[in-house]
């Protein structure tokens, strides 16, 4: 069943959600990433490609509801780097929960489709996407990288590796415990949409990148970095 990317939708990537339904989900996936450590891996990229003091501008692309930009925000604080934040979601509700969700720090939201993102930031030195890329096909996924390679940016990407242990833990521990119908139904679909590091090598081959990281994290995570900026 996992031997190929499943291409069945999420609930999530469907429309008209109840907004109490998708805060729901947006409160649980940050337990679910916190728990798991799954936001270690992106600040673990971040001090990778972050070199001294020097001023970078991140997007978050998918950016939900800005709990990845939260955690990024306070290491960049206690890191004394020098980031300015930018969200961008196509959903204007996710944009609401953010700007909620994040109103007392210094983060900027676009609510906008990616691909539209130099229509509201000129300069963009870093472009990261947090469980947002297996919402995507392949073919999709290959037009992410050349964009990010075009607009000569670092990308960062953290997202799901497809394995059944991860599957069948997820989608039993969210049946125990998830209060949300979203979250049982996308958590062990996530996983199935996920990702074996040889089918990444084929998606940076295909875009053209050739200067990147790939790397397995715990838990049943990878990291990769493309460097646009080359």
């Amino acid at each position: 069943m996992l031997n190929c990317r499943s291409d069945k939708n999420e609930l999530l990537d469907g429309d008209n959600i109840p907004a109490a339904d998708l805060f729901q989900n947006l409160r649980e996936l940050d337990t679910i990433n916190t728990l798991l450590g799954g936001y270690k891996i992106s600040l673990s990229a971040l001090n990778t490609v972050i070199k001294n003091n020097k001023p970078y501008t991140l997007v978050d692309i998918g950016c939900g509801g800005g709990d990845t930009l939260k955690y990024i925000f306070n290491w960049n604080k206690r890191a004394n780097k020098n980031l300015s934040l930018v969200g961008i979601d196509i959903k204007p509700v996710c944009i609401e929960y953010a700007k909620t969700n994040t109103s007392a720090l210094a983060i900027r939201y676009i609510c906008d489709d990616y691909k539209c993102l130099y229509e509201h930031e000129r300069n963009v030195d870093i472009i990261h996407a947090s469980l947002f890329c297996h919402h995507l096909t392949e073919e999709q996924l290959v037009e992410l990288v050349s964009f990010a390679l075009t607009h000569k940016a670092i990308l960062i990407v953290n997202d799901l590796e497809r394995n059944p242990i991860a599957y069948y833990s997820i989608k039993w521990l969210t049946q125990l415990f998830s209060k949300s119908y979203l979250v049982k139904n996308d958590a062990p679909l996530s996983v199935a949409r996920g990702f074996k590091k040889k089918e990444w090598e084929t998606i940076l081959d295909k875009a053209g990148a050739t200067h990147f990281s790939l790397k397995n994290k715990w838990a049943f995570r990878h990291q990769v970095i493309v460097y646009g900026n080359q």
